[in-house]
């Protein structure tokens, strides 16, 4: 419309001059008249179209606010999942467990001091959370990600009495290290879930593969599951596993084997 109108206001105007206006208007006069009359057709007709889009333009504007606030709760949600949460969770179970050493006479020093160093870090944790909203960066950078795997493995295992083996062959070059921290993530939140939704006393975690296609497998002893875990109310860690998933390109699966729960990261198709 911007480039037609005035084109077709010109055509229309010296049509109509040389036909019906000759007598009454010199060529000067009509030369005269002819940006006027452009002028004016395109305040009226374009101004209309201007506002229309700078009303997209604004709506445009306040959809990608809302995207990125959205984004921006999500992203503040999976962390406050991964990391107040879990730790969390993971005192809950070393309460029952001081609980029941109570009942047997059996409590012992060790066992408060872990309680309470669970405490601190989830206090510590909290005031980074208010400070900058985000998880700073801990523990060593130079581990290589069987290392990271296995230390969060026993780490886990050890919390939540849990038998674990681990048998992983990927190389470090297979994931970039945003692809590493996410897939850490994942196998946290999958051995959580094993201690949390199943009784199982064995997990074991496999990772085997090359850059183009791998797979990490998560699986234990449990007794497996009837519905589809993605469907149940309030079942957080899952969809926050398949959005990781999904935001990397993989493919998750949960399936309810014969001797417990498998959970499946792929990339490739392997």
């Amino acid at each position: 419309m911007i480039l037609l109108l005035p084109t077709l206001m010109v055509g229309i105007w010296e049509i109509v001059r040389h036909q019906f206006l000759m007598p009454y208007l010199s060529m000067d006069m009509g030369n005269y008249l002819t940006p006027v009359l452009v002028f004016a057709v395109s305040i009226v007709l374009l101004l209309p179209l201007f506002s229309m889009m700078e009303r997209g333009q604004r709506e445009l504007e306040q959809e990608r606010a809302a995207k990125h606030a959205m984004e921006a709760r999500e992203g503040l949600a999976r962390e406050l999942h991964d990391g107040i949460a879990q730790s969390l969770f993971l005192l809950s179970v070393k309460i029952d467990r001081l609980e029941q050493n109570r009942r047997n006479n059996e409590v012992s020093e060790d066992s408060v001091q872990q309680i309470a160093k669970t405490v601190h870090e989830v206090n510590h944790y909290v005031r980074q959370a208010i400070a900058s909203l985000k998880v700073p960066a801990s523990g060593p950078i130079n581990l290589t990600l069987e290392q990271s795997v296995r230390g969060q493995l026993a780490q886990i295992a050890g919390e939540v009495m849990i038998d674990a083996s681990l048998d992983w062959s990927l190389p470090d070059e297979s994931l970039m290290p945003l692809e590493q921290a996410e897939l850490l993530s994942c196998i946290r939140e999958a051995m959580i879930n094993v201690r949390k939704h199943t009784r199982a006393t064995e997990v074991s975690i496999s990772g085997q593969g090359s850059r183009e296609r791998w797979r990490v497998t998560v699986r234990d002893n449990g007794g497996g599951f009837r519905h589809d875990p993605f469907t149940v109310s309030g079942s957080y860690g899952l969809q926050i596993m398949k959005e990781r998933a999904a935001s990397m390109g993989w493919n998750l699966r949960v399936s309810s084997v014969d001797e417990g729960t498998l959970v499946e990261l792929v990339k490739g198709g392997l």
